[in-house]
């Protein structure tokens, strides 16, 4: 299969959350249902679906489970990867104790922090390590994903010390820009940008109401 846009990568998700929900209630179902469900444009679900899936059929349809299982394929969701979070503040210990990340392929092992008073301790089952344990553990658990969960000062040290480590991505909380290598694949999950544009939005909705 081509390359797939990002916007399209993020739609996916979307798309099978929907059809994990009607699984059961329907054996095919067709792009223009799936729009319809979701508010999205007819052409832009075609043209997503047909990117990870060729079985769909005129008038019929897709099948259900099959479309499903298509992009899980496509996501990884079918595939464990073993990650670890850096800094178990309240966000990395939030993020520890989720046990959802399990349906999308993500098994988060273990924390690591230099608080004496969170090394040795556990959260969610999960053990909090000091960071001169990192490098050992994740050679040893096979640790391909970093999370960073530190304050924006400190992203840069643990961004540093994850790639020493052999990680070959990083899930950034930080509100901080990283200097990696190109190899590392990085996400920023920035809550201020996020936050940002919600109020925005907000603003002009209230605005074109008066």
């Amino acid at each position: 299969m081509a390359d797939i846009s990002l916007a399209t990568v993020q739609r996916l998700p979307i798309y099978l959350d929907y059809l994990k929900n009607i699984a059961g209630k329907s054996e095919f179902i067709s792009a223009t249902t799936i729009a319809s469900a979701l508010g999205f444009g007819e052409v832009q679900v075609r043209k997503d679906l047909a990117s990870v899936c060729s079985s769909g059929k005129p008038k019929i349809g897709y099948n259900v489970e099959e479309l499903a299982a298509q992009i899980e394929k496509y996501l990884g969701y079918n595939h464990t990867n073993n990650a670890i979070i850096i800094g178990a503040g309240k966000l990395g210990r939030a993020l520890i104790g989720y046990d959802g990340f399990s349906r999308y392929g993500l098994n988060i092992v273990a924390a690591f922090d230099i608080s004496s008073d969170l090394i040795g301790t556990e959260e969610g089952g999960k053990p909090i390590y000091g960071m001169t344990m990192l490098n050992a553990f994740c050679e040893k658990e096979r640790v391909h994903i970093g999370i960073i969960t530190v304050p924006a000062q400190f992203a840069q040290g643990a961004a540093d010390a994850l790639v020493d480590a052999g990680i070959q991505a990083i899930w950034n909380f930080a509100p901080t820009h990283l200097d990696l290598p190109e190899k590392i694949i990085l996400k920023n999950e920035n809550m201020a940008s996020s936050l940002a544009v919600l109020s925005s939005m907000l603003a002009r909705s209230n605005t074109d109401q008066k």
